[in-house]
């Protein structure tokens, strides 16, 4: 018998990656077999609120340079095989699975000018971290769509938040942003997090604490370092 939708929802907070919805796939959207078996179904893990920095952050306490990636596969693996599912991450490849696309099929998602998919709710504050595929077409509950919150915002304060002008309609010029980051002026930003991302107004309460801000914007700067971007 499928697993219920409550019941996974269940295993995936207690998981500390909670559930963000799933769809069926079809023909086009790049959802691999289930094992020997067509894919029924594809649920998306990740984080909107707490619950996953708590759990990460338990398990740095034995393992202070563990990696948030390979907690995630820690984590999602055993239940992938508990749950008799595939387990898909967005960061093995090259070829990389196509999670904002899936994303946007299971939540009523839009880019935003900071070119982050935005949250009617969650805001910037969200991620997905893994996805699972059954083989079983499971019972899903109905997306909720609700329109971009970006549509109405005055002002659009995430633009004119930044202290180098990185962004503007359309544009990100990643290059002005890792120089501030790099550089002494930029400490603010390091360690509280990206600035026009805390000035968008939705979401406020789901903002990440000071430390997974500031853990993120690390691993960004490394990322550009490694890239050369």
């Amino acid at each position: 018998m499928p697993i219920s939708w409550l019941d996974l929802s269940s295993r995936c907070e207690r998981a500390g990656l909670p559930l963000r919805g799933g769809f069926h796939p079809r023909e086009g959207d790049g959802v691999p077999a289930a094992g020997d078996l067509p894919a029924g179904t594809l649920v998306l893990l990740g984080n909107a609120g707490p619950s996953m920095w708590r759990a990460f952050s338990r398990a740095r306490k034995d393992a202070p340079d563990l990696a948030l990636d390979d907690w995630t596969v820690a984590v999602v693996s055993p239940l992938a095989a508990e749950l008799g599912a595939t387990a898909l991450f967005p960061f093995t490849g090259p070829p990389y699975w196509p999670f904002q696309r899936w994303a946007q099929q299971v939540e009523a998602l839009s880019p935003s000018p900071l070119a982050i998919l935005i949250h009617p709710r969650f805001g910037l504050w969200h991620g997905y971290r893994a996805a699972l595929v059954f083989a079983e077409r499971l019972s899903l509950p109905p997306r909720e769509d609700l329109a971009s919150p970006c549509i109405s915002c005055a002002g659009q304060p995430c633009l004119s938040a930044c202290p180098v002008s990185a962004f503007s309609p359309g544009s990100y010029d990643v290059a002005a942003c890792v120089g501030h980051l790099d550089a002494g002026p930029g400490a603010t930003c390091m360690t509280g997090g990206c600035l026009s991302r805390r000035a968008c107004p939705i979401g406020q309460e789901h903002i990440y604490p000071d430390e997974q801000r500031e853990f993120h914007m690390r691993a960004f700067l490394r990322a550009m370092s490694i890239t050369g971007g």
